[in-house]
């Protein structure tokens, strides 16, 4: 009986159990445990008020209900009056539709995605205040303010002003058109194009929210080692509905382009950057991209390295590479990402000088729309590799750090790293 009873009680506690399978990473919005701290919050956020309506303002309404709801353990609801412990998420002009109130010398201090968090008496009233000059910087604000309530900290005094320092904070997705990775060592892809567009799966709305929770504002949807397919109207329209899916979170979408394109899928005998119907073939191309995707990015490219096709093909330069596509996206605000991972097993220098030597020459000659990518070191992705000397050698050129966030040399396939 004894036993029976024994087992009984393992049954149900191994029912009781939740397993946490990683999948919602830090957007975890799992109630307090701390009775007083919840007591504290709850009288905080007795009223809240967000004004305004737009796609981006409905995912933040959204984040708001499920993150306090969840965190607090109570029904959220929008209010539209203000009162004691208020809080208010809401541009200048909003708020100052609801309270008189001051933001002026606050929002010089912050740029179009930055935030202010801060907490204020009116009329006799606490009222906390989430404010930005675009419904992004709400949306970073209020994934700012859920990751104080997680972390339990104090709220009754806020006064935060923050604005991203980098321009372009973009995850590169070394993905196969047939849902491999790169190496494999990340998995499969999340990007089901066969069913796309049709099929929108839940993941891409998830994965938004991830990215906008720390300010990731940019995504590469393909491997660097590009198929030229996904410049095909088949896969645009692909690419433009996760764009459609990403523009709410202020995510826009770019992608990884095979510089023989116009020959492998346009039918030109040559890619040639300095023919005339090699340009004309990218204008068109950028055209039609911007048509469907009216934010699209811009391009990254891999060219002359490990193989891959590039202007050295055709007795060019990197600089005439990356300035033809440039000038192609120029007109729209399109960015070219060049790659500086270039090395040729011919070439007797050292390997890690190489990338050094073939750019250098061309500082000052790139077009203001072209950003160089430089791995954090000269060999490829190394954990324990010297800083790339490229950083600081060009003065006249924007450089980008890629960093690898896959396991390729920590640990491949077989090691547990962190």
């Amino acid at each position: 009986m004894k036993k029976l009873l024994f087992c009984i009680s393992i049954i149900l506690l191994v029912h009781n159990l939740k397993a946490e399978d990683g999948y919602r990473l830090w957007l975890r919005y799992d109630k307090i445990t701390d009775k007083e701290l919840i007591t504290n919050y709850t009288n905080n956020l007795k009223n809240i008020i967000i004004p305004g309506d737009s796609p981006t303002l409905a995912a933040l309404k959204k984040e708001i209900s499920v993150g306090l709801s969840g965190l607090l353990g109570i029904d959220i609801s929008l209010s539209k009056v203000f009162d004691h412990n208020t809080l208010i998420i809401g541009k200048k002009e909003d708020i100052q539709n609801i309270v008189s109130i001051d933001l002026g010398e606050d929002l010089l201090a912050i740029n179009n995605e930055g935030y202010i968090i801060k907490t204020q008496i009116i009329d006799d009233k606490q009222v906390t205040i989430i404010t930005a000059k675009t419904d992004i910087g709400l949306l970073y604000g209020s994934f700012a303010f859920l990751r104080l309530l997680q972390t339990e900290q104090p709220i009754d005094n806020l006064s935060i002003i923050s604005s991203p320092k980098i321009q372009y904070r973009l995850l590169n997705h070394w993905d196969n058109l047939n849902r491999k990775a790169e190496r494999g060592y990340a998995g499969f892809s999340i990007w089901d194009w066969h069913r796309l567009p049709d099929y929108i799966s839940t993941q891409y709305i998830d994965y938004a929210r991830a990215n906008a929770s720390i300010g990731i504002n940019g995504t590469v949807l393909n491997n660097v080692n590009a198929q030229p397919e996904i410049l095909t109207n088949e896969y645009l329209v692909k690419v433009a509905a996760l764009a459609d899916i990403f523009r709410p979170y202020g995510i826009k979408v770019y992608l990884s382009i095979k510089f023989s394109s116009p020959t492998l899928i346009g039918g030109l005998k040559t890619s040639d950057p300095l023919q005339n119907e090699v340009i004309d073939w990218w204008k068109n191309k950028v055209k039609e991209i911007y048509s469907l995707i009216p934010d699209f990015g811009g391009f990254l490219v891999k060219a002359n390295s490990e193989g891959q096709p590039g202007p050295q093909n055709f007795g060019r330069t990197h600089a005439d590479g990356a300035n033809m596509l440039a000038d192609a996206l120029e007109p729209y605000g399109g960015i070219v990402m060049w790659r500086a991972f270039v090395y040729d097993f011919k070439v007797k220098e050292d390997r890690a000088k190489q990338a050094y030597m073939e750019f250098i020459p061309f500082d000052k000659k790139f077009k203001k729309n072209v950003l160089i990518q430089v791995k954090n070191g000269p060999i490829d992705f190394q954990p324990r590799e010297p800083f790339h000397p490229l950083f600081g050698a060009m003065e006249e050129t924007s450089v980008m750090m890629e960093f690898q966030i896959t396991q390729e040399y920590l640990g491949q396939g077989t090691h547990l790293v962190y």
